[in-house]
Parts: structure tokens; C-alpha cells; sequence
């Protein structure tokens, strides 16, 4: 029987150390951390929890070890946050679910990720960083812009600061941010077109599209974009999620699939895909450590709208772990 090692980092643990509900906002809930052990166990694994990357270097230097390891702890600091614990299980030659170290730098360092797909001749709305309020000016780049923290997950940062419409807005909303995030700031093209997220299962060649769930804003404070308020805060908000099939989907799918192999993501992950006004699908950003809440998550929801349910979802997503490491 395979015993799977849990890593993860606890929201309450957080909060209790101070930081803020937006602060927090990518580590997961208890909720989330009994259900995926549950559904592994539902599976036929024996799991051990091992809890953040702290707790994780301690059982190492002890000797521990486990079959495989079902990761998703987000990090605290620096871009390199959420490649901690794979880079300490390639140390110490152990398996692990989802993406490599280099994978989830580049993806969380949203401008990084942005200039591989670009080299990889995937479209991606035209963009330029703001690293310091010296120098605030628009470069090449054609109002509406759309602006957000470089390197945030969870739509922390997105809000009313982000949608700029000229100059004078661009350089307030960038002071905003540098400020209150302390890094740098990511001005790209915005984009006025269908939002879709694209759930994507598997590594290389063998990865495939479970769905693609468009989601409507319409109506909604933050229309603009999925904002911390209507994605975390308070997700039970009108938002409207269908699986359309027609031919804009059907091509954000493509693109979404061809993002995730040119930057070799594994295992599952979610892409997320915004239109123009022709109906020109475009990348905005890729999530190799996707949420897996099984309310109020994208990646269970679209699954679940595919007839895969949660317990399935985390099965399908060890299979494909296990698969690489010929478990």
C-alpha cells in the first residue's frame, strides 16, 4: 500500500500569527486539508500529514520518509515560495505531485511566465513591470491597462486600483501597489473580451483539457476581473459558471492546453484565458498549484461540472504522479 506524505500550509495557523484574511489568502482552510485526505484515503492511500515546509525539514532531518508526497503548500516569502518543498524533496530524492521547482517559479513571477509563453508563440497580452515609483510611465502599451502585484496568487491585489483608463489613474494605482505589496507591479493590455479558466490534467504530451469553464462577472462590484472580494472573500456571489462548447471556448482550450505543455507543466493545473473583442482567446496566467477546494475552487468545480467528482479528481491527479515516477 503507498503512503502519501501531506504537505500543506494551514490558513488558521496564519491568521494566528497576525497576518491578514488577504494575507492569507492562498494558504488552505481545514475544510480543504480534511477533504483532499479524505478523498486520497477513499482512493487507497495511506496518508501522513506532515504539515508546512518547517515541519517538513524536520521530518527530513530525521530520516522520514514516504512513497510519494501530495504538496500544496504556497510558501510565505519570495518568488520562489511555492518551489520550497519540491526542491527539498528533489534533495532528498522523494516523489512528489504537481509541477517542478522551476515550474512554479516561473508561474508565480506572472511577467516571467508571460515572456516564456512568449517565446513559445503563445499569445499573451503585451505587458511591461513596474519595479519603483521612479520612473512611472506607460510604455508602448494602450489604455485600458490592467494592473496587479507580479507575484500574488488567489486574485490577492486585484481590485478597484486595477483598471486604469489613463495617466493619471496608472501612476496613483502603481504607487498603490508598490506600496502595499512591496514588489513589483505587472501592467499588461486589458482585455474586454469572455474569461475562461481551462482545467488541464496529466504531463508532456499526454495532458489533456478536462473542461473550460467560462465565468461570468456580469453584475457583480468587481466586473471587471475575478478580484480577491468575488474569488475568496465572498465566493458565494452570483458568478455564472457554464461549460460553453463553441468555437471561442473550443480555441481557449487549445491555447490553454498549448501554454501548459510549452512551460511543461505536470500532474493538473488550471489556465486562465481572457478574449479581446474579436473573441481572440489570450493568455493571462497559468496555475500549477491550483486550488482544491472542493466548494469553491475552479479546478473542482469545472471537474465536478464534467461529472468528475472530488474524491475522483484527487485520484485522477495521483495517477498521474505515479504514472511519471512508474509507481
Amino acid at each position: 500500500m503507498i503512503t502519501v506524505g501531506f504537505t500543506y500550509d494551514l490558513r488558521d495557523d496564519y491568521i494566528m500569527q497576525g497576518f491578514s484574511e488577504e494575507d492569507a489568502a492562498e494558504f488552505d482552510s481545514k475544510e480543504t486539508i480534511d477533504s483532499i485526505e479524505e478523498a486520497l484515503q477513499a482512493n487507497g492511500y495511506v496518508v501522513e500529514r506532515i504539515g508546512n515546509v518547517k515541519a517538513l525539514v524536520g521530518a527530513l532531518a530525521t530520516g522520514k520518509r514516504w512513497d510519494i508526497v501530495f504538496n500544496i503548500c504556497e510558501g510565505v516569502k519570495g518568488i520562489g515560495r511555492e518551489a520550497q518543498v519540491p526542491s527539498l524533496l528533489e534533495a532528498y530524492d522523494m516523489p512528489f505531485v504537481f509541477s517542478s521547482p522551476e515550474m512554479l517559479i516561473i508561474t508565480t513571477d506572472k511577467a516571467l511566465a508571460k515572456g516564456v509563453l512568449r517565446d513559445c508563440g503563445i499569445a499573451t497580452p503585451a505587458w511591461q513591470v513596474i519595479e519603483d515609483d521612479k520612473n512611472l510611465s506607460v510604455k508602448g502599451l494602450e489604455f485600458p491597462l490592467f494592473m496587479k502585484p507580479v507575484a500574488e496568487g488567489s486574485s490577492k491585489g486585484i481590485s478597484e486600483h486595477s483598471v486604469v483608463k489613463d495617466e493619471d489613474a496608472f501612476k496613483k494605482s502603481a504607487s498603490y501597489f508598490l506600496n502595499k505589496y512591496n514588489q513589483p507591479v505587472l501592467v499588461e493590455t486589458y482585455l474586454t473580451g469572455r474569461e475562461f479558466t481551462v482545467g488541464i490534467l496529466g504531463s508532456g504530451d499526454a495532458s489533456r483539457v478536462i473542461a473550460v469553464m467560462e465565468v461570468s462577472l456580469e453584475g457583480q462590484p468587481d466586473s471587471f476581473g475575478r478580484s480577491f472580494l468575488n474569488k475568496d472573500v465572498d465566493w458565494t456571489m452570483p458568478e455564472i459558471y457554464c461549460l460553453p462548447d463553441d468555437p471561442v471556448a473550443q480555441k481557449a482550450g487549445v491555447l490553454a492546453l498549448a501554454a501548459w505543455r510549452g512551460l511543461k507543466g505536470r500532474d493538473v493545473g488550471r489556465v486562465d484565458v481572457r478574449c479581446d473583442e474579436q473573441g481572440n482567446p489570450w493568455i493571462l496566467e497559468i496555475n500549477a498549484l491550483p486550488g482544491l477546494n472542493r466548494k469553491k475552487s475552479d479546478l473542482p468545480i469545472l471537474a465536478a461540472k464534467s461529472g468528475i467528482d472530488h474524491t475522483t479528481l484527487i485520484g485522477k491527479i495521483m495517477g498521474e504522479a505515479k504514472k511519471r515516477y512508474g509507481l
